[in-house]
Order: C-alpha cells, then structure tokens, then sequence
C-alpha cells in the first residue's frame, strides 16, 4: 500500500467493500468489547504536515495496534475470525487515510473521479455529456451496460438540471462515482484490448472481406431453416471486460442448434462433476458423422458434441419432471450465460424440428437398446429427453448475446457484464477442451490446426468461437458448406488468426508478424514520452498533473537518455521543476547520453531560479543505486522499442 499509486482506488474499493456487506446478508454487526481496541478510530493525527519518517512510525503503529494481542491475533484474522471484516476494512481504512494524506501533500489529486475528469477534459472546465458517452464507447464499453446503471441513471437526472449539457467537475463526480473503478480502468486502457477502436477496425475489414464469399448452401433439411436468407452475416464479439463490438446482421434472432451442445455439457458438468458425467459420455473425436448411430467400444458416445452424446448430455441436466419446465429452466441458464441479453425459443423450428428429426429419435431408443445406464428406460421419458433435446436446440439468440455466452466461458465462468459466475472453473475448462477437439463436426481437425481455438458451428449457421481469457465470438451466415459450418465463419476464423496471435500455439514473443491485441501499441508508447516532453517544453503543468493522474512514469526518457526534468529545466519552467521534484518525486540528477544533468542544464542557459529550487531538492535527495538508474533507463529505451 505504502508505494502504491492509486490510493483513490483503494479508497473507493475500501468503500465499495462497506457498502456491499452493508446490503449483503452477512451485515457488519457491532463488535464485542474484546475488539474495542482495535476498533476505536484511528490515531488523530495530521499527516498532511507530519514528515515521512513520522508518517511511516504512525502507519506501522496503526497496524500493529490492529494485531495486537489485546485486540485480535493475526491467526483469526487471517483465518476469518469474528468480526474480521470489521477489523479488515478499519485496517484498510487508515492505510488509504495515509496514502491519501501523502499525496494531497505531494499536490496530486488522489480522487479517482478527479483523474478521470481531467483526462476526458482536456484542460476545459466542464465535459459535454456527448463527449462523455463518445469517449465510453470508444473504450468497447455500452452506455447500456448493467455495470453502469447507476452511473447512467444519475447522468439523466443531472442532464435535466443543466442548460447547456455539460458537466463541470462537481456533477461530473456525482455521476461517476458509483462505477469510478470500472471507469478509470477502461479510460486508463487496462482491459484486455487497450486500443479497441484499432482492434474494431481490423474486425470491420475481415468481415467485410468474408462478406465477399458466395459459396455455400442454406440448411434446408430442416424447412424452418430454409427460409433464411443467403446474404445474412453477422460477426459479433465481447471481451472478457466487457468490451462490445458488432458488424452486420447482429441483431437478427436465429436458433443455436448445435451450438448449445457445449452449452448442455457445461452445465451437466457444473451439476454432477467431471467423474460422473465421463461415466456416461467419452472424449474422443469419432471420426463419423455427428448424427450417425454409432458407440465407442465400451457403448458410449463418443464425445458431448455428436448427436448421441447430446442426447445424454440433456438426460444429465438436473430439471424437474415436465418438459415446460425443464426448458424454462434451461433458458433461464442460458440468460445467465448471456448476461440477461436476448435469449428466445423458435417454436416453429423446434414444430419443424421434431417433425423430421426420426434419426434423433432412433439414436435415443439405440442408447436405450445399449443400456446406457443414465438414459432412461421408460418409453415415455425417453420421449421426453427426445423432445428436450429438440427443444433446446431451437432456443434463439442474436449474434449479440451469444457473444456474451462465449464470453463467459472465455472469462472462466463469470459472465463478464454481470459479473455473476454462472459455471464452475471445471466445467469451463473442459468444455473448452471438448470444442477445440470435437466442435467443428468432421472439420474439427482441420479448424484445430489452422485457428487452434475452441469453437462449436451449427446447422443454422453459427459459430461460437472463444478466445480462452481474451474474448468471445459469435458469427453466423446460414450458407454452409459440405461439412455443415458457415462459409463465412470459417473464412473469418482463419483471417482472424492469420492477423492476430490469437492460436493456441503463437509465441507470443518471437513471432513478431502477427499482431497482439492484448499489448498497448508501441505507438501510444512514444506519444506518451512525446506528449511529457512536449508539456515539459511548453511549461503546462495542468497536462503534466494529468500524466501523473493517470500513472504515467514521469522519468520516462527520449532517445538521447533526456527527461522531462532535464526539459524544464533547460527552458526555465520553475513551476514544472518543482512539480516534478515535489509532487512526481522524479530523481533530480538524470544523466543523459552527454552526461549532463537538469543542474546542467540550468546553469548553462542562466535559469537561476530553477538551480535554486534544484539544489534545495538536491539536498534533500538520497541517490539511487547507479544500477537501478541504468535499468531505468534501459527500461524506458525498451519501451520504445
């Protein structure tokens, strides 16, 4: 805590954490005299005029008043003892105060809130509501996201209070408050995909480069299925932050039909466990046809994605006794998956389904013919474990929520707009295995090899394809090829590997032609020391407060080893030296590739005031070891490369 940056941070998640279990059914309840000690406000105590050296004694005392013997022994608290949320929280409370306390003193703004309005500001006093909203969506987040309800909400109310529709720093606090964390990460580029609108536009030339292709049949076996026009492509994504993006026909509902194969199995597996479910289903790829009738050697299907498989994989699902219900409670599974987004049920298709769907039929009464123990052998709820199964493959999603659904198995589980966890790590893990082996019907191995990601297509034209803890994908086109997959989809999985090192098996460190999504170009690296320079050179010390807002590392250097300070001081900028000395803490004698330093430079251009300030703070500067300034440099030479 004591060398972190982001002590507005802590501070808001420190309160996140009071209001939360304030609500919560486990609520903090007043403590018994034993923890009086330990509970008693902290030591009152100005630290904003207390020196380092005294600030630190009053920290440490802080703390080992909180495991003192008399108040509470480390054991219970780390063990979850009584009243250790109390004790954690009081703890956390005074190490926040005193970060919080530190910085004011070093003149930098510890809101989070503030930060975040200087950044979108750009040196105005207020922030059109458009530009706010403009910003959000450039970061791949919705205004309509369920994170930022309260933030949204409280955005219309204080719109209708203003004239103009803009917001000074005030309302902008108010409005931001409530999901400031969530905020500051996306504005500061800490989700998975730092420049998203660089990314978007990769995504936006491959679709529209697999929206060329013409080949492919409609799936017309089915008669609902037919009816789909040919020219229908949709590709839509959402990352495991939450980060939304959508090209085409993205919001035309169509059935997952095969897609919800995975799904069934997960959630089989986060009911019953692994051990269980494999007694019943195998592994392995069959190198037959998905809905051929047909058992491995110990009379198992061979894996959860053929037709057979599927089928026991519906019998595993814990529902109760009428179909109604057992695929109400699916669904409701299923909205979980996709974060409360569109999930609907085609009862034409499913009627159109069941009607020619005799081969899915015999596959259930050959399972029964074979004993497959968990497949039931009253005729009647083999009937229904039949039609539940069609059934669940005429539930309706867009491209948009399934996206979300691959998303949450890209995210370990937890859907990543709700944030809830729908499906156990183990279920995750294997049925991401069982896609990338079996998922691509008698493609499967050829998809494994040239994309080398997890996918599941289906007869409707979908294909669900994840990108284990980066994103998930939803694409669909109905024109399907002689193997059953989308045309369209498989020419947009392959481009989309071909450009990104997204592959199971790309280095990520000596296969430098792809490009990684996941890294903040090196573009935006050299703007950074760009941008300080050039604020160092001019003299704007509100830009400079806004690149130490946000974390920038304000010792960062230039291609001849020079700082921001070494700039200032060259220029005469008195206020930018002692910002950087007092507030950013930078090391007052850089070293550039000439050797000189910001005392150099000062004296050379006849800028006394900036050699008094630099010697007063030179004074008081303990020097680095000459090792560490050299891996500093080094460090920031990396970072331009």
């Amino acid at each position: 805590l004591h060398q972190n940056r982001d002590a507005g941070m802590l501070h808001s998640t420190c309160q996140g954490l009071r209001e939360h279990m304030s609500h919560s059914h486990r609520p903090i309840r007043a403590a018994p005299p034993l923890f009086s000690v330990c509970l008693r406000p902290p030591i009152q105590v100005d630290m904003t005029t207390a020196d380092s050296t005294t600030a630190d004694r009053l920290l440490l005392a802080e703390i080992k008043r909180f495991f003192s013997p008399r108040s509470v022994s480390p054991l219970c608290f780390l063990n979850g003892g009584p009243h250790c949320e109390v004790i954690f929280l009081n703890l956390l409370s005074a190490c926040v105060h005193f970060l919080c306390c530190r910085r004011r003193k070093a003149g930098i703004l510890p809101s989070l809130e503030d930060l975040l309005f200087y950044t979108i500001a750009e040196g105005q006093e207020k922030i059109p509501a458009h530009k706010f909203t403009t910003a959000l969506k450039a970061t791949g987040l919705r205004t309509g996201d369920p994170r930022l309800k309260e933030c949204m909400e409280m955005l219309k109310v204080t719109l209708k209070t203003t004239s103009d529709g803009a917001l000074d720093r005030h309302l902008f606090k108010k409005c931001v408050q409530s999901n400031i964390v969530l905020l500051t990460q996306a504005f500061r580029k800490k989700f998975v995909i730092p420049d998203f609108q660089s990314f978007c536009a990769h995504i936006d030339d491959l679709y529209e480069n697999a929206k060329s292709l013409s080949g492919g049949q409609v799936a017309d076996y089915i008669p609902q299925l037919a009816r789909f026009s040919p020219d229908l492509w949709a590709v839509a994504l959402c990352t495991v932050d939450g980060q939304r993006h959508t090209v085409g026909d993205t919001k035309v509902p169509f059935c997952l039909q095969s897609c919800v194969k995975p799904l069934k199995y997960a959630i089989a597996v986060h009911d019953h466990g692994t051990e269980y479910v494999h007694r019943f289903i195998g592994k392995e790829p069959s190198g037959l046809r998905f809905n051929k009738l047909f058992l491995n050697e110990d009379d198992k299907p061979h894996n959860p994605m053929v037709n057979a498989g599927a089928i026991v994989c519906t019998s595993l699902i814990k529902v109760d006794s009428s179909n109604l219900r057992c695929g109400l409670q699916v669904m409701n599974f299923m909205n979980k998956l996709a974060g409360n987004e569109y999930v609907g049920f085609s009862n034409a298709t499913f009627q159109s389904e069941r009607e020619s769907g005799d081969r899915n039929f015999a596959i259930g009464y050959y399972l029964k013919e074979k004993k497959v123990t968990v497949v039931p052998s009253n005729e009647t709820r083999m009937t229904m474990i039949s039609v539940l199964a069609h059934q669940l493959c005429s539930i309706e999603v867009t491209c948009e929520s399934a996206s979300v659904m691959a998303a949450t198995l890209a995210n370990g589980g937890f859907c990543p707009i709700t944030g809830e966890r729908v499906l156990s790590p183990e279920a995750v893990r294997n049925t991401l295995s069982l896609m990338h082996s079996c998922g691509m019907y008698d493609f499967s191995g050829q998809f494994a090899f040239h994309v080398g990601l997890p996918a599941k297509s289906g007869v409707a034209g979908g294909i669900l394809l994840v990108v284990p803890n980066v994103m998930g994908i939803m694409c669909w086109s109905p024109p399907l090829d002689k193997l059953g997959n989308s045309v369209r989809g498989i020419q947009f999985c392959t481009d989309l590997v071909s450009l990104f090192n997204f592959h199971n098996y790309d280095n990520l460190r000596h296969f430098a032609k792809k490009l990684d999504p996941r890294r903040e170009g090196g573009d935006q690296r050299v703007k950074s020391v760009i941008n300080l320079l050039f604020a160092a050179y001019t003299g704007d010390v509100s830009a400079l407060r806004r690149f130490a807002l946000s974390s920038m590392d304000m010792e960062q250097r230039d291609y001849d080893s020079r700082t921001a300070l070494h700039v200032a001081a060259a220029e005469g900028h008195a206020e930018v030296v002692r910002f950087l000395l007092e507030a950013c803490k930078v090391n007052p004698v850089p070293r550039d590739r000439w050797g000189n330093t910001p005392m150099d430079e000062a004296v050379h251009f006849g800028h006394h005031d900036v050699v008094t300030i630099l010697r007063d703070y030179h004074t008081q500067y303990s020097p680095q070891d000459p090792d560490a300034e050299k891996q500093s440099a080094e460090k920031n030479l990396d970072g331009l490369l």
